[in-house]
C-alpha cells in the first residue's frame, strides 16, 4: 500500500483535512489514518484501505482523499 503521509488533503467531496499520522487498531493491527477537519479540534479516524479508495461521483473516478501539502 502507497505511504499516506502527514498533511493537508482534500476530501472528494469538497473538505480539507489534516492527517496527523497512522495508528494500529489495538484488536486487528489494522492500519488506521488519524485526521481532523482543518480548522476543528475533533479527531477521526478510518482504515487506510478506506482511506486510499478509488470512488466513484457523477461518472468520475477520484481518490477518496487528495493529498494537497504539508500541513503548516
Amino acid at each position: 500500500m502507497n505511504k499516506i503521509k502527514p498533511g493537508l488533503y482534500e476530501h472528494f467531496k469538497g473538505g480539507r483535512y489534516e492527517v496527523i499520522g497512522l495508528a494500529k487498531h489495538s484488536e486487528t493491527m489494522e492500519d488506521m489514518v488519524v485526521y481532523r477537519h482543518t480548522g476543528k479540534e475533533k479527531m477521526w479516524v478510518r482504515p487506510a484501505k478506506m482511506f486510499k479508495e478509488v470512488v466513484e461521483r457523477d461518472g468520475k473516478k477520484t481518490p477518496r482523499f487528495k493529498y494537497i501539502d504539508e500541513a503548516k
